[in-house]
């Protein structure tokens, strides 16, 4: 089931509950980045709501950033295994395959999320569109080796890239 989608121009009409009703998932869980940028509207673009919504998390507090990271589930996870993913992450991750895991494969996701939450405290993010299970399994085995440090910042990064997705998803080309 794909989301509704609506024109810039609509999305620029909403009222602020609306607003941040219709855009509160495109940062997992987070209406507050949608509520951070309600009142900067109108947007020219598609690019200028993502550039508005990744500068309101980008200037967050340290702890409202971790909530966030926080708020992704892990891919193929327990929440996917029990069938609580989001909408969108549920779409995400079966686009990349990861709904089809072989035994082998979760056991080695498992294990991965376990070691990476264990190291980093968060779950690995990673914009999963354009992957497979193979390299998401590589770039989850990679990560392992980075800093806390880059390791939050690449989450972020990634987040950001999801949310480009998921806006461009929600939002049609056309102004009108």
């Amino acid at each position: 089931m794909s989301p509704q989608t609506h024109s810039l121009s609509e999305i620029n009409r909403f009222d602020t509950a609306r607003f941040v009703h219709e855009l509160g998932g495109i940062f997992e869980h987070s209406p507050w980045v949608a509520m951070g940028v309600a009142n900067q509207r109108p947007f020219q673009t598609i690019d200028a709501l993502h550039a508005a919504m990744v500068t309101c998390v980008a200037t967050a507090n340290q702890s409202r950033q971790l909530a966030l990271i926080r708020a992704h589930p892990e891919l193929a996870g327990k929440a996917a295994i029990r069938g609580e993913l989001t909408q969108d992450s549920t779409r995400e991750q079966g686009g990349a395959g990861l709904d089809a895991c072989s035994p082998e494969e979760y056991q080695t996701l498992a294990r991965l999320n376990s070691a990476y939450n264990e190291k980093f405290g968060f779950p690995f993010i990673l914009a999963v569109t354009g992957h497979n299970r193979a390299s998401i399994i590589e770039n989850f085995s990679s990560r392992l080796g980075n800093t806390q440090a880059a390791e939050f910042e690449m989450c972020l990064q990634q987040i950001y890239r999801i949310a480009e997705i998921r806006l461009r998803a929600l939002i049609r080309d056309s102004l009108l």
